[in-house]
Parts: C-alpha cells; structure tokens; sequence
C-alpha cells in the first residue's frame, strides 16, 4: 500500500486542447506536455492507493447525477500578482463546473478537501514562467475562442515523472446538450 496523487478534471477536446498545449510549451513551460489541456474540478490531491475503488464509486456517482452541458472558452485572464497563471477564461459552463467541483470534494466523500483559494474555472495557458512570457501569453490568447459540448470528466493520476495520465472517464447521465444557437465549434488564435 502507498499513496497517490490524484486530479479530477474536463478534458479540454481536440483540436483545441493539443492547441492550447502547444501554445503553453511555446510560451516556455516545461510543464506543458506532462498536463492534458483541463479544466480542474480536483486540484493535485494524495490519497491512499487502497481509497481508489471509493474514489471511483463517488465519482461515478457525481457523473450519474451531472447533466452535459455547453462550454465557451473566450479570451485570457491571470492570477497575478497573487499566483502566477494565465488562463484561458471559461465564459460558459462556469456554473456547471462549480456544481460539478462541490460534488466532487463533498464533505461526506472520499475526497473531500479544502481549496487553497477560491474556487474558478479556468484553462492554464501558462505557469510559473517569467514574467514577459506571461505577458505574450496574455496577450496572443486575447482573442482565443472554442466550444464544446462538455459530456463528462475524468480521474488521472501524477506519474513519478510528474506526468498527468487518464484512469477512468465518466460520462454524465443524460442527453448532450448542443453548442449554442449561431455558434460554430471553433478555436481560433488571433495573428496581432
């Protein structure tokens, strides 16, 4: 028996969530290619490897109950000076990714936990890099745009070598709900 570290995340599908990895390694972080594009439900969380199955059977559960709904990504947004990130701001599904996080770390469930900060949705588009590389991050992701039908999300475990790989997907219960009226599922870069 030993201890592993744990996250619950939304995939960030293709093609954008390979975009958005190529685009962080390009702004310099090393940790782009060990971290699937995401939206974090569960932040990095250890547990004891005997508490998988109980992790597993909640999560099922949380999915059972979900509902698929619309996401937007559009435009950046950072966490400086009080953490260094850049992210790709989530302007629709934001409510339903708050439900869904609550579901997840309950307080009557096998993974229930405290944030460090307050809870909100986001895609990380850069990390821990200096400063004029945040700044290009910020500023060449301005005007990204893409959307998806979010079905369901997923359990990964962190590596030894830092790298962040799927376990199990959970799909929600329920019929997809479609993209919005007028909109086209797109990703899109500005070339400013």
């Amino acid at each position: 028996m030993g201890t592993v570290t744990i996250g619950v995340s939304i995939a960030v599908p293709e093609p954008h969530g390979s975009l958005l990895q190529q685009r962080r390694a390009g702004f310099g972080d090393a940790a782009a290619y060990g971290i699937p594009t995401h939206v974090t439900l569960l932040p990095p969380t250890e547990i004891d490897d005997s508490r998988l199955p109980a992790v597993e059977a909640h999560l099922a559960g949380v999915a059972t109950a979900g509902r698929p709904f619309a996401m937007r990504l559009s435009g950046t947004g950072t966490f400086r000076p009080v953490s260094p990130v850049v992210y790709v701001r989530v302007v629709d599904g934001a409510q339903a990714c708050t439900w869904l996080q609550k579901q997840v770390r309950d307080a009557s469930g096998p993974m229930a936990r405290e944030l460090l900060f307050p809870y909100h949705p986001h895609v990380t588009v850069a990390h821990g890099i200096d400063e004029a590389a945040m700044d290009r991050a910020f500023e060449e992701l301005a005007d990204y745009r893409a959307e998806w039908a979010c079905t369901g999300f997923a359990l990964y475990e962190q590596g030894a070598d830092d790298v962040w790989r799927k376990l199990r997907d959970f799909a929600f219960g329920g019929a997809v709900v479609p993209p919005q009226a007028g909109h086209v599922e797109r990703g899109t870069i500005s070339s400013r």
